[in-house]
């Protein structure tokens, strides 16, 4: 992916900002994944060039999405903790594309701003488990499932290894980190309970094997660390 002439040229960005404020901030994302990390992506070739898509992300750092962001062919919005969103973090985050959510209580205004994102063909990245973690996938909100029903988009899991460093161990300098992208699929579309409950057990269940998949594939290489 060039630095200067990112792909993803023709996706749509939020209102409050430019196509050029979120493109300074994938950049920034770039520099952090050089910088932090030695980053090895497989699937990337699964990503759909065009069109509503929704990615979806186990998560286990406060680093997933920032280095996502410069990592993905796409500008992705990503729905993120609304306590980060204060002072200069706040503003920045804001400048460069991404969603407030508030995770506990009923917040639709971010959703239905990243719903009106994926209908114009934009793309949308969120972690479904709502929290870092482990990041093994056992329980998921059901934000992802409700935004999938609604806007048809086709949803790309990612499971994501190494940037959590675990206590014990130490602090290697730029550790491996692993991105395993899945095939997308869609959901049938629904704006009831049950379309979106089903919607939300399809995407754990494929993201969760997925992690598993990954976990497999680093235990085999010896890429724990």
């Amino acid at each position: 992916m060039s630095f200067l002439r990112l792909p993803g040229r023709d996706d749509p960005t939020p209102a409050v900002t430019t196509p050029v404020k979120v493109d300074i901030g994938r950049r920034i994302g770039i520099v952090t994944k050089l910088v932090s990390y030695r980053m090895r992506i497989s699937g990337a070739e699964r990503i759909p060039p065009t069109g509503p898509v929704l990615f979806v992300v186990n998560h286990s750092s406060g680093l997933d999405g920032p280095v996502l962001f410069g990592a993905l062919p796409r500008r992705v919005s990503f729905l993120v903790k609304a306590e980060m969103f204060h002072g200069p973090v706040g503003w920045v985050l804001t400048n460069v594309g991404q969603y407030g959510l508030h995770r506990d209580v009923p917040d639709r205004a971010p959703l239905l701003n990243a719903l009106a994102q994926l209908q114009g063909g934009g793309a949308i990245g969120i972690f479904p488990e709502g929290t870092r973690g482990a990041g093994g996938v056992e329980s998921v909100f059901n934000g992802a499932g409700w935004l999938a029903c609604r806007s048809g988009a086709q949803i790309v899991p990612i499971a994501m290894r190494g940037t959590h460093r675990p206590t014990g161990s130490g602090r290697r300098f730029r550790p491996r980190v692993d991105v395993l992208i899945g095939d997308p699929f869609t959901v049938p579309p629904g704006v009831g309970r049950t379309a979106v409950t089903a919607a939300t057990d399809r995407i754990r269940v494929t993201l969760k094997e997925l992690v598993t998949a990954l976990d497999d594939s680093r235990a085999r290489s010896g890429s724990l660390l």
